[in-house]
Formats: C-alpha cells, sequence, structure tokens
C-alpha cells in the first residue's frame, strides 16, 4: 500500500578472494596488543580540540577470509564540524603512511580503521565508506571497524563491526550503513606476555620504571603464578562441591579431574628439589667440560708424540 513504510536490511556483502570460490564476511577478528598500545599511544598524543582519534588497522587476511588479524596500527589526522557535522579526512596522509608501512611488512595490508569511544553515528559512517569504496581502501574485502574505549581505565571496552547498507538511499552510503557486531579476541605470544607482564609491573611505580629480571628470578615468579593458580582453581572446586557458591557441574568435575593430575607439593619442598635439580643439571655440565678438556688434552698430546 502506498501508505506504508517499509525497512531493508541487506545481509554484509560476501567477498571473493583471487583463486577462491567462495568467501563470507569476517568470522572471527584477532588483534595484537601492539595494534592496541598504538591507539593507546595515539589517544594520549591528540590535539586538546579532539574528543576522539582515528586511524588505520593493518593485518592479515585467511585464506577465505573468515578471519581478520589486526597486527598494528596507525593514526591519521581528521577535522570535524559539530556544527556541519562534516568530517575531514586526511587521505593523502593516510595513503603515503600505508604506503610506507605496506614497504616494510609486505604482507601486511589496510583491514580496516579504529576510532576511540563506543558511539557509532554519522562520524563514523562518513570515514567509514572511504575506507571500503576507495581504490587505496579495503575493497573488495568489507572493513572492519573497531571502537576502543579509552577513558574507562578499570576496563577498556573493545568492539569490532563490519557493515552493511541498510534502507534505499542508495546515493548517501554515509546515511544507510548498519554496524555488525564480530567476535574478536586479544592474542599475543609468549614474548608479549612477558612485555606487557613488566609494563604492568611498572604501574604503581611512581617513576614508571621497571627492572628486568633475569632468567631463574623470571622462573621463580613463574612457578609462583602457577602455584597461585592452582590454590584458586582448587578453592573454587572445593567451594562448589560443598555447595557454598553456585557454579557448574561439569566445569567443576572437569577441573577437579585435572587438578587430580598435579602433584601436591608444598612451596619448600618445591623449592628443595628445584635446587637439587639444578645441582644435578650444574653437574652434568662441569662433567662434560672436563670431558671435553681432557679429549682435548689427549689429542694434543698424541699430536706431539707423532711429530716427535
Amino acid at each position: 500500500m502506498a501508505g506504508d513504510s517499509f525497512l531493508h536490511l541487506v545481509k554484509p556483502v560476501s567477498v571473493m578472494p583471487p583463486m577462491s570460490t567462495s568467501a563470507t564476511s569476517p568470522l572471527n577478528v584477532v588483534i595484537h596488543p601492539q595494534a592496541l598500545l598504538s591507539i593507546l599511544d595515539h589517544t594520549l598524543r591528540r590535539n586538546n580540540d579532539h574528543e576522539r582519534v582515528v586511524g588505520s588497522l593493518l593485518g592479515v587476511r585467511s585464506d577465505d577470509g573468515s578471519e581478520v588479524e589486526i597486527r598494528t596500527a596507525f593514526a591519521v589526522p581528521y577535522r570535524f564540524s559539530g556544527e556541519s557535522h562534516e568530517v575531514q579526512f586526511d587521505m593523502d596522509y593516510e595513503k603515503v603512511m600505508y604506503n610506507l608501512y605496506h614497504k616494510a611488512n609486505p604482507k601486511e595490508v589496510l583491514v580496516g580503521w579504529y576510532a576511540t569511544g563506543l558511539h557509532l553515528n554519522a562520524f563514523n559512517s562518513a570515514i567509514h565508506n572511504w575506507y571500503q569504496t576507495a581504490s587505496d581502501g579495503t575493497a573488495p574485502y568489507p572493513a572492519v571497524h573497531l571502537t576502543f574505549e579509552t577513558d574507562q581505565v578499570a576496563d577498556m571496552a573493545i568492539k569490532t563491526y563490519v557493515s552493511t547498507p541498510m534502507g534505499v538511499l542508495a546515493n548517501k552510503a554515509t546515511e544507510s550503513y548498519l554496524y555488525v557486531p564480530v567476535p574478536h579476541e586479544v592474542r599475543y605470544a609468549e614474548a608479549e606476555r612477558s612485555a606487557l607482564e613488566l609494563v604492568v609491573g611498572a604501574k604503581d611505580v611512581e617513576t614508571r620504571e621497571a627492572t628486568i629480571m633475569n632468567d631463574i628470578a623470571s622462573l621463580e615468579r613463574a612457578i609462583e603464578q602457577v602455584l597461585e593458580m592452582l590454590d584458586r582453581v582448587s578453592t573454587y572446586v572445593s567451594r562448589v562441591s560443598s555447595g557454598e557458591s553456585e557454579g557448574s557441574i561439569a566445569i567443576g568435575k572437569y577441573l577437579q579431574t585435572n587438578l587430580a593430575l598435579a602433584p601436591k607439593v608444598d612451596a619448600e619442598e618445591l623449592e628443595k628439589l628445584f635446587s637439587s635439580h639444578l645441582q644435578d643439571v650444574l653437574l652434568v655440565v662441569y662433567l662434560t667440560n672436563t670431558l671435553k678438556t681432557q679429549m682435548e688434552l689427549f689429542n694434543s698430546l698424541k699430536r706431539s708424540a707423532v711429530v716427535a
């Protein structure tokens, strides 16, 4: 009927990467800590008149396009008019920076962009439209939009989206986007974990300095953390088993089965065992070096005897 109104929603556009017969929009987004640290650094260095900061996300995609891995990010300057709600995005700067990053890391490509703050409005749509449709943008792949709430010190919220056209305003793409949330996870390697723990250790120090521990001290700290986690999980299982706390029976049984495999050793006994093992290792190293020295001495005497 003429008086009826309709809302037309379009499913996120499927992409067709080279040498592939089918592909879908990303089903999972993996974020590396280096990208988040770059966004935090950009936030701290922003201009006083900017409440939000934006920038590009670089990373890699899986062969079928179902997973996007965000490895790094860089800032892009912009101007926003609050009265006219117009965004002036420095596209030339973004292209130059992307080319420099791409030359240094040829495997990393443009996968999307980020903005601080969790609100989605015309500001986000205007920039998102450029990343998704520009010649040097993410096309034909959908652009990933990452929002990062940096004002919440206790719990910095992160959300990732892909967009889909909404409505019938085909000539006004910046005003007709629907953002679809995409699951994400922060993934880091062991080396990154150690660096992050070192950074976190300096948060309570007035000078913001942290001392790098040697291998023995690091191993001791790791063992203490493992013992602490085992005690915490064991306490949780005991409280659930006794009815003091509510919990999943399946999870409780799984934890209890795995805890039964852990040896019941206190801290002092573990220290004695570790010291004894360390002495055995040092003894083996000493005997190996002694034997090597004796062999070299024997070969030298043998050569001397042949020459004589």
